[in-house]
């Protein structure tokens, strides 16, 4: 018949107290018959009796060990499972800590840079241990309005997400769009409109954009990007040209520019189609 627990515990109890008799008692006589020793070296004499002490501290520590193994075994076993089960409980808030730290520590945005997270964009708008609030822009990758919804991301998707910057550059970014074309269309000509479009609309601040990249570089020893507009050919199907537009706008008027370019094009490609 198993014992039960509170008869094991008092069975575990009195062998415990046996054990510390019968020590300090073994104890006593080893001190007594080491100070009946008929030698003037007291030196010798103290060094056995600290010896003894030590070891019937010694002796008394691996009894007990040995007398509570199993609840000691048991009660490890609860800490374990305990830890476990706070580390379970507690896994998210960790994450969030920790992609917060990644976010420190990697300096990938600020407050007011426009980021894309997997499947989300938007300007942030705050943050602090736990989470990131961006505002949306969007919907999808070719828009640049603000939708009005702001959404709130736990830092735990830092640890496993990249995070793209889409204004590093500070004041002003580098701006790719595509116009796409038939293979029989007038890429030529298309080429041409849209490069004196572009080159209109961003002739205001081309310089100051040139500076600010200029001392970008300088800034992180890179070489400085050439900010002139400039369009170039793409074919992601047989029967289908993409003119890549890529021009300098100030980071919160790229979606702007890039409306007034098109319809700068769109109106002069109608005016060469209208009859004479």
């Amino acid at each position: 018949m198993p014992i039960d627990f509170e008869s094991r515990i008092v069975h575990n109890l009195l062998a415990s107290g046996i054990l510390i008799v019968l020590v300090a008692m073994l104890q006593w006589l080893l001190v007594v018959r080491v100070r009946s020793f008929a030698t003037r070296d007291i030196e010798a004499r103290r060094r056995w009796v600290v010896g003894i002490r030590n070891g019937a501290v010694l002796l008394t520590l691996a009894g007990l060990l040995t007398i509570w193994a199993t609840e000691l075994r048991t009660l490890a076993f609860s800490l374990v499972a305990f830890a476990v089960a706070i580390v379970v409980s507690i896994k998210e808030l960790i994450m969030c800590l920790s992609g917060t730290f990644v976010r420190t520590a990697g300096r990938s945005f600020d407050l007011g840079d426009s980021i894309e997270i997997g499947d989300i964009r938007g300007v942030v708008i705050d943050r602090n241990f736990l989470t990131t609030t961006i505002l949306e822009i969007g919907p999808g990758q070719n828009v640049h309005q603000r939708t009005g919804r702001a959404i709130t991301i736990p830092n735990s998707v830092f640890l496993n997400t990249p995070v793209v910057n889409e204004t590093f550059t500070d004041r002003y970014v580098l701006h790719v769009f595509s116009v796409p074309l038939k293979t029989g269309d007038d890429w030529r000509a298309a080429e041409k409109r849209i490069l004196e479009a572009a080159c209109a609309e961003c002739s205001p601040w081309l310089d100051d954009a040139r500076r600010h990249m200029e001392g970008l570089s300088s800034r992180h020893s890179l070489d400085a990007p050439s900010v002139e507009p400039r369009v170039t050919l793409y074919l992601p199907e047989p029967e289908r040209i993409d003119l890549l537009v890529r021009i300098p706008a100030p980071s919160t008027k790229k979606g702007r520019v890039e409306q007034a370019i098109l319809r700068r094009y769109l109106n002069g490609r109608a005016d060469e189609t209208e009859p004479k």
